[in-house]
């Protein structure tokens, strides 16, 4: 694995991935949401009842889509440095909300283009529309992809800050002994 840290390593492989995100359409990940969440409900030492999903960058879409085709299984969402979660479009992730029962938490960078100020409104008016208890906080300073620590955007203090915020999400959902019950 190359250092990402390296502008030359990071641009040859954000090239190779923003292709693969663009390829990742709503149709081609739905069908399999259902599957990620058996999945991991059929693993051994996972506890019965309802689980929690993260997801970071693209990811946090298709936590936000588990949590809303899955409302029974899934009870904590958390989402960070996400981006296109409110957007325009038809398929928008926001626009499923009404079906989700989850609570949700979302840690927004500061600096992140897919995810203006006017997007992280219209995620945080639809999580209220829906009546969902949920968290949406904008990390000051912040670039998209903080969490990750072999890239020049990582953010030690917001990195550090998403975890607390992850492992309270989880606790409070999920029960006393979460995450690992």
């Amino acid at each position: 694995m190359k250092d990402l840290r390296d502008p030359d390593a990071a641009k040859e492989f954000f090239a190779q991935a923003f292709g693969r995100v663009r390829a990742l359409t709503p149709d081609r990940a739905v069908p399999d949401v259902e599957s990620y969440v058996d999945a991991l409900l059929g693993l051994p030492g996972v506890a019965d009842g309802p689980v929690g999903v993260t997801g970071y960058c693209m990811g946090a879409r298709l936590a936000v889509r588990a949590a809303c085709l899955q409302p029974d299984e899934v009870a904590a969402c958390g989402g960070f440095h996400g981006g296109g979660l409110a957007t325009d479009d038809p398929d928008s992730p926001h626009l499923g909300l009404a079906d989700a029962r989850a609570e949700f938490y979302f840690g927004h960078a500061d600096h992140d283009r897919s995810m203006p100020p006017e997007a992280v409104a219209r995620l945080d008016d639809a999580l209220g529309d829906a009546g969902l208890r949920h968290v949406s906080e904008v990390y000051a300073g912040a670039a998209h992809g903080y969490t990750m620590a072999d890239t020049p955007s990582y953010d030690q203090a917001a990195a550090e800050r998403h975890y607390a915020a992850l492992e309270d999400l989880l606790r409070r959902s999920l029960g006393a002994g979460s995450p690992g019950r």
